[in-house]
């Protein structure tokens, strides 16, 4: 019997912030440890002014490189006036991953209670290149990596995972 290993996946990770920068972006420093301590490669990351053509310009860029296949984005999915990831984002998708949100925020829930529905949390698929927008909280982004990216990106994941759809 086979058993599948773990694939390295390429991944990009890019925070939404009017004031962090890589010394204070722990939700982006998260993401890249923890993708890294799976197995993955963190090819790029960026941090990025809420701004709708700054975020769409940068997460384009991505899409379109051959060699990326995940971007992670961590920022920008409240309510707050400057707020914008989605926004930007979704239209640049081929698809939504509409369970991605959903699944966010029941798992949310448990931990935040009813403010979860606050959160704007979506995923989408484009150019075989995966996108999850999560919240801009290192706890956050936390919940969505241990509790739903991260087996999403593992071959061994059964009865499904993205991976075939990122290596065709």
């Amino acid at each position: 019997m086979t058993t599948e290993s773990q694939t390295s996946l390429n991944i990009a990770v890019l925070t939404v912030s009017d004031t962090r920068d890589l010394e204070t972006d722990t939700s982006g420093g998260y993401l890249v440890e923890a993708t890294s301590a799976q197995g993955h490669n963190v090819v790029a990351r960026d941090i990025v002014k809420d701004d709708v053509y700054q975020l769409r310009a940068i997460v384009s860029q991505w899409i379109a490189d051959s060699e990326i296949q995940v971007v992670l984005v961590t920022g920008g999915t409240g309510f707050s006036g400057r707020d914008s990831t989605p926004e930007a984002l979704t239209v640049l998708f081929d698809k939504t991953i509409d369970g991605f949100g959903e699944l966010f925020r029941h798992i949310s829930f448990h931990e935040i209670g009813t403010s979860t529905i606050q959160s704007r949390a979506i995923a989408g698929y484009a150019n075989q290149t995966v996108i999850f927008c999560l919240p801009g909280s290192t706890g956050a982004c936390r919940t969505g990596w241990e509790k739903i990216i991260r087996d999403q990106l593992d071959a061994r994941n059964k009865p499904c995972n993205f991976v075939h759809h990122l290596l065709k």
